[in-house]
């Protein structure tokens, strides 16, 4: 199996002529990446430039809202002790410390609790529903969890607890008992965004309760910040509701008002003015993210919620040094797995991992790398004394989810998304769940061309790249899932420097020319290239602005490499 599997380039076809009449009040390039995105109107296209949420977003349209809202109502005018269950990743922080900070405001007696992945793993547990039952709690929220807690809700009930779900996830065809479920993903609901991340749908509770309790001063915008930094690090798609809450949420992280979130800020490296979503996804979120993975992730949740400079500075310092650990630890268990899955099955679609020694708080990352690394579905867990905890990536030709649900007879637990998911199995269970996910894929992905396939909005020479259209191109923000960053090819560039850089010399720094104008390129991760770099190349990349040491120019942001036909 090649581990640089030839990556497919596909440049969209030209802006037709009627679409160009009428998106004719754009710049021309311009025009062409509004056209690539659907939008092919006048309307349309100013609509996804002012990131403006769908028409009918009203909280109350989801299903559940107001039974939630009712029973909340109850619980503040009894003074009832609520617990917001939430779950260890930036997702379910940002969406525990959200609703938290909501329902305090609004009078209400309530706390956070977010399990440890090592100690309870994911979603509710009985153990910690006793233990808030024995703690006087009478009404539990969950946030991005729950909606397929059967046996759980179930517990909860027969304990005395009152339970709603807000969960973002797939649900069954059978949903847990519980006061309410707010779910855009459930049957019959009609709310327009069914992609809401867990963040998104505690913020839409939130506005709901504002809207039933108006109370002086209390202004929902004020939690954009943690939706935008929830709705990024999960990889919700960037369209829609959540591009309009993400790009609100942005302007509120350029002038952080938390403690916490400056402190994170700091530690990252990061100007607060120009945060964008990449800094999310790579700075921000994976800082959040490293407490959980190696530890207990009330360190990121205090950290969101703390309003002490000394204690947000110390808790920020502890994150950014997980997250160090966390990547040591992350390419340590990579180099095992893959040594383990090619072993056993070099050939095959799907790549599968299990060892007591993989730390279960970082397999998910690692499944990702060996997807993004071979193209196909992978699958990483530890096993443990009697069970064996997993997590899965896949490509876009294989739903992962579907094909754990065909297995479900085998699983303790399971969920998760086409791309991505999560199991707990019984480790007498778990070579049957090997055989049957490996059959699945070879059935589903049979006379299969896997090769990742890389889209460019235009072809265009470098000539083409002047400064205006950074400025064309920050119109598309936020980008991310769902609504990636504009790229271009450029064809038959002259190679003029190339040498490696960083700290393992992994990455390609490079100058090119198309004979009229010279650009600055780096190419991360594709240091593999200098020795056999041909001295003219094909480019497929993005453009940006570089700022280094104080010094600010514009450069290639290079996706792939292709000798020049």
């Amino acid at each position: 199996m090649n581990n640089t599997p030839s990556k497919r380039w596909l440049v969209a076809p030209r802006l037709p002529p009627e679409a160009d009449r009428v998106l004719h009040g754009y710049p021309p390039l311009l025009r062409q990446i509004l056209y690539n995105r659907g939008l092919a109107t006048a309307e349309a296209a100013r609509h996804f430039l002012e990131a403006q949420p769908p028409v009918g977003a009203d909280p109350a349209r989801l299903l559940g809202v107001s039974e939630a809202v009712e029973r909340i109502r109850s619980a503040i005018h009894a003074q009832e002790p609520i617990a917001v269950y939430g779950d260890y990743d930036t997702d379910g922080v940002t969406a525990t410390a959200l609703l938290v900070e909501a329902l305090r405001a609004l009078g209400a007696n309530a706390r956070g609790y977010i399990p440890n992945r090592f100690d309870e793993g994911y979603g509710l547990n009985n153990e910690a529903l006793d233990t808030l039952r024995a703690e006087g709690v009478r009404l539990v929220i969950t946030v991005d969890c729950g909606v397929r807690s059967h046996p759980e809700a179930e517990h909860a009930s027969a304990i005395g607890l009152d339970l709603i779900i807000t969960d973002h996830h797939q649900p069954t065809h059978e949903l847990p008992p519980a006061v309410a479920i707010i779910n855009p993903k459930q049957a019959g609901d009609t709310y327009p965004d069914k992609d809401l991340a867990g963040v998104g749908l505690a913020y839409k509770l939130a506005c709901a309760l504002v809207q039933a309790f108006p109370k002086h001063g209390l202004q929902p915008e004020s939690w954009l910040d943690l939706v935008a930094l929830g709705t990024v690090a999960d990889l919700a798609p960037l369209v829609g509701e959540n591009r309009a809450l993400v790009k609100a949420g942005l302007l509120r992280l350029r002038r952080p008002h938390r403690q916490g979130v400056m402190a994170l800020i700091g530690v990252s490296g990061l100007k607060p003015e120009n945060i964008n979503s990449t800094d999310i996804g790579f700075a921000l979120g994976p800082r959040l993210n490293a407490a959980g993975r190696l530890d207990s992730a009330l360190a990121a949740y205090t950290l969101l919620t703390t309003s002490g400079v000394a204690e947000a500075a110390g808790l920020a310092q502890q994150l950014d040094n997980q997250n160090s650990e966390r990547q040591r630890i992350t390419r340590e268990i990579q180099a095992l797995a893959e040594q383990q899955a090619l072993s056993a099955d070099p050939e095959g679609v799907l790549l599968f991992a299990a060892d007591p020694a993989f730390n279960r708080g970082v397999v998910g990352l690692v499944a990702s790398r060996l997807t993004d690394a071979y193209y196909r579905p992978s699958v990483v867990a530890q096993i443990m004394e009697t069970h064996t905890r997993g997590s899965c990536r896949s490509i876009p030709e294989f739903h992962i989810t579907e094909a754990l649900d065909e297995c479900a007879d085998l699983l303790e637990h399971h969920g998760g998304h086409a791309a991505a998911a999560g199991f707990t199995v019984r480790n007498e269970n778990l070579p049957e769940l090997e055989k049957r996910l490996r059959t699945l894929a070879a059935q589903k992905l049979a006379g299969a061309e896997l090769h990742p396939t890389l889209t460019a909005d235009a072809e265009i020479p470098l000539s083409e790249l002047k400064p205006e259209v950074l400025e064309w191109l920050e119109w598309l923000q936020p980008t991310g899932y769902g609504n990636p960053q504009a790229a271009f090819v450029s064809r038959g560039l002259r190679v003029s420097e190339a040498r490696t850089v960083g700290k393992d010399n992994n990455h390609l720094k490079l100058s090119v020319s198309d004979g009229k104008i010279y650009f600055d390129a780096i190419a991360f991760r594709q240091g593999h290239w200098l020795e056999h770099l041909p001295r003219y190349i094909d480019l497929l990349y993005t453009f940006e602005l570089n700022e280094y040491n104080g010094r600010a120019y514009l450069q290639l942001n290079v996706k792939d490499i292709k000798p020049a036909a």
